[in-house]
């Protein structure tokens, strides 16, 4: 039996892999016709491809999305969602485990507008005082337990569904900015000695950019807004409930909605990223007015 052809100095003349040079080879890319080791192939509907023809038909292909910018195809699992809601439970569980809200872990989280009125023993730092992290922070964290069921919930049904539709940056970026601006409104608009905390003014922000959405869609909105209705009556009944944060979230959420949704497809990036960050420099100028105003 015959072996692979020789040159007349004695060496192999079988091509080889074009990124493995010491691999021999009789299998070429379709496209391309570069020699491919089996580390290399890469299958095709006809025969194989190798890594970079891979990568180029890749580039050149558009992903399918929804009409609202979320991709289509691959996982359906809303890993975002996911995420903050582990965030959630993760920070309540380590508030309960250090001395609950009079612990020191639950001073620098929950958002205190101003310290100035408590006891110097207390001590506590508030938003005036410089703790503006508190406005981010707070809205993570949660005490009772029927709290962060509700609002967890809240954040599985309709965050699931707007991760999709939206995507997963636009999504995280709704839920981040709505919470900010929930704060914002407690820290305009409560009592400076008030203590918040929660994720409601994300969660209704997810409200209102739903709501948005399934105009968009043309779809029913009838038990969505007996919901809404539900929750607003709640709460301005319930004397230890910030309103302040959820019609905060929930407008935002109507304003990011809309961007998000009625955005062109040619500029649906840009226009997103406008949209939040007008809220967010919006949100900027109001703590400042309102720290310079309770400093003064």
């Amino acid at each position: 039996m015959s072996g692979p052809a020789q040159s007349p100095g004695g060496t192999s003349t079988a091509p080889h892999c074009y990124r493995h040079g010491d691999r021999e080879t009789y299998i070429s890319c379709q496209r391309c016709g570069r020699p491919i080791c089996p580390d290399c192939m890469r299958q095709a509907s006809v025969g194989f491809h190798c890594p970079e023809c891979v990568r180029e038909g890749n580039a050149g292909t558009r992903v399918a999305r929804t009409a609202m910018g979320g991709r289509l195809g691959g996982s359906r699992t809303p890993v975002v969602t996911v995420t903050l809601i582990a965030i959630n439970v993760a920070i309540f569980l380590l508030v309960r485990a250090t001395n609950g809200l009079n612990g020191d872990l639950a001073k620098k989280l929950v958002e205190i507008p101003s310290s100035d009125g408590y006891a110097p023993a207390l001590h506590l730092q508030g938003v005036a005082q410089g703790a503006y992290w508190q406005l981010i922070t707070s809205t993570f964290t949660h005490y009772e337990i029927l709290h962060i069921a509700m609002n967890m919930i809240g954040l599985w049904i309709f965050g699931s569904f707007l991760e999709l539709e939206l995507g997963r940056w636009r999504y995280l970026a709704l839920y981040l900015t709505t919470g900010l601006v929930g704060s914002v409104a407690v820290y305009l608009l409560a009592n400076p000695l008030v203590v918040a905390l929660g994720a409601s003014g994300s969660v209704f922000g997810l409200f209102g950019a739903a709501f948005v959405v399934l105009l968009k869609q043309h779809r029913d909105i009838t038990q969505l807004l007996v919901l809404l209705a539900l929750n607003l009556f709640v709460s301005f009944t319930v004397p230890s409930i910030a309103w302040q944060a959820h019609i905060g979230g929930l407008l935002a959420g109507f304003a990011a909605g809309a961007a998000f949704a009625y955005a062109p497809r040619q500029r649906r990036t840009a226009t997103s990223v406008v949209a939040i960050g007008a809220l967010v420099g919006l949100s900027v100028i109001l703590v400042a007015l309102r720290t310079a105003a309770l400093t003064a």
